[in-house]
């Protein structure tokens, strides 16, 4: 199963959830990520974060939603939007039949360089518990209806 994490920099957000899903799913699912804007690097306490935590590091990189538009791109199964809550952030949207689940955290690189252990980790924190939470279903026999309730149910989780 493929997964695209999409925010709009592609730098935070969106890199730590492909990262928790490719590192912790057994290959159960592949994970990809981009951005509707991305930042064109990844946000170093998210390399810093991933790192402490074991995650291989070496496909980590912002890049743009329309790398996973092009011909011959690998085929979205599932679309999560990962952009928090701000009023001032736009989420993007992916178009096609894909599953699509919208699990909104505030940004961390927003925060202040000084909170941003704090910020990160909680982030990171809260997309793990959501990533756990899916990789426990019987994802690959579950028909869309089910799946899609499983993944609006998850986007609660704190």
């Amino acid at each position: 199963m493929n997964i695209l994490v999409l925010c709009t920099g592609n730098s935070a957000r969106s890199i730590l959830l492909e990262s928790i899903f490719n590192h912790s799913s057994d290959g159960r699912v592949r994970a990809y990520s981009a951005g509707s804007n991305p930042a064109g690097q990844v946000h170093p306490q998210s390399l810093a974060l991933l790192g402490a935590e074991g995650h291989d590091l070496r496909d980590a990189r912002s890049k743009s939603w329309d790398e996973f538009a092009a011909e011959n791109a690998p085929e979205m199964d599932m679309v999560i939007t990962v952009c928090g809550s701000a009023a001032d952030e736009t989420c993007p949207v992916w178009p096609g039949a894909p599953l699509r689940a919208h699990w909104g955290v505030e940004d961390p690189a927003a925060a202040s360089e000084a909170d941003w252990d704090t910020a990160f980790r909680t982030a990171y924190d809260i997309l793990s518990r959501r990533a756990q939470a899916l990789l426990t279903l019987p994802i690959e026999t579950m028909d869309s209806a089910e799946l899609t309730a499983h993944l609006k149910r998850i986007g609660d989780i704190q």
